[in-house]
């Protein structure tokens, strides 16, 4: 569990991130009691050395993006029209095939939720642009595209609820520019991680749900919850514990249903179809018995949510 480097946006970030959770995830019943802290308010889980950040290849070259600045304010809608727009597009999306509802070319995913109900377009720091939509009429499907203007970095994504039986909501990111087949969400630019809680608070999203990356060879990863909701900026009230720790919560166990679904399906961009492995399920009652319903419940289920979801993982990739 990391929090994000020291900055500004890291203020804004991680209030934003908390703030936003508790605001979107209406649906979360609240132990009573803060779960095994330390004396700092923080949770026991041992500190883990910070991954690196993910390697971009293949920057688009400046001069392809500048044009991108024409948008600002505009409706998404407009920018999406845009014959450099589409090139674009093309050139970043993954060759696969991705299950929307049916089976289709991830691109056409893609452009079908970047056809709904547009927002503006979002520019920051001479730099970042943020192109979205907030609503669509199948699946509750939802869309972006996100810029590095400076960097040539692009990154899309997919948004809906599936109705096959797979874990639900689900949110893919997707980059050629990206090689790894393990990513945890503070590996992705930090301006992006701002940018993408925005937008899910635009967009009326849940939260916390499985989320996946898909990177040039076209198979689905998951994309890995590492924030702790918990964290605050040293000048700032810490977040109520009970609270941001059931959080912590939600997005381990989004990830542990993650993983098994991804290992069930052998990584497929169009996976459908999936229930618990007899193994997990077992597992899961064996959790919950060890863990109780008591004040330390809930430290101790992120813990070993945690742990087991990293050994799926690590199993995978054997």
């Amino acid at each position: 569990m990391h929090s994000f480097p020291g900055s500004k946006r890291r203020s804004k970030v991680i209030s934003s991130l908390f703030l936003m959770a508790l605001l979107l995830a209406v649906d979360v019943t609240l132990p009573g009691k803060a779960a095994a802290l330390d004396a700092g308010g923080k949770s026991q889980d041992m500190p883990e050395a910070a991954p690196p950040p993910a390697a971009f290849q293949n920057p688009i070259p400046t001069d392809q993006l500048a044009f991108l600045n024409e948008y600002y304010g505009k409706s998404a809608k407009d920018v999406v029209r845009d014959k450099r727009f589409r090139k674009l597009m093309k050139e970043m999306t993954p060759r696969t095939t991705y299950h929307y509802g049916r089976d289709m070319p991830l691109s056409e995913a893609s452009g079908d939720v970047m056809d709904g109900a547009p927002l503006p377009v979002v520019i920051h720091d001479g730099r970042y642009v943020m192109i979205a939509t907030h609503g669509g009429p199948y699946l509750s499907g939802r869309g972006f595209v996100w810029f590095d203007m400076q960097k040539g970095i692009a990154l899309g994504g997919v948004y809906f609820h599936p109705v096959n039986g797979e874990p639900t909501p689900t949110l893919a990111v997707f980059s050629r520019q990206l090689y790894e087949t393990s990513l945890n969400m503070s590996q992705l630019p930090l301006a992006f991680a701002q940018d993408l809680s925005e937008w899910i608070q635009h967009a009326g999203l849940r939260f916390i749900s499985p989320r996946y990356f898909i990177p040039e060879n076209g198979k689905k990863y998951v994309l890995v919850h590492d924030e702790d909701y918990c964290d605050h900026p040293a000048n700032a009230p810490a977040p109520p514990q009970d609270a941001c720790q059931q959080l912590n919560a939600e997005a381990a166990e989004a990830d542990l249903n993650a993983a098994d679904f991804m290992a069930q399906t052998h990584n497929a961009a169009n996976a459908t179809a999936w229930m618990l492995s007899p193994a997990l399920v077992s597992w899961i009652g064996f959790r919950n018995q060890s863990c109780g319903a008591g004040p330390y419940g809930v430290n101790c289920r992120i813990r070993m949510t945690r742990q087991r979801a990293r050994l799926i993982l690590v199993q995978q990739r054997r």
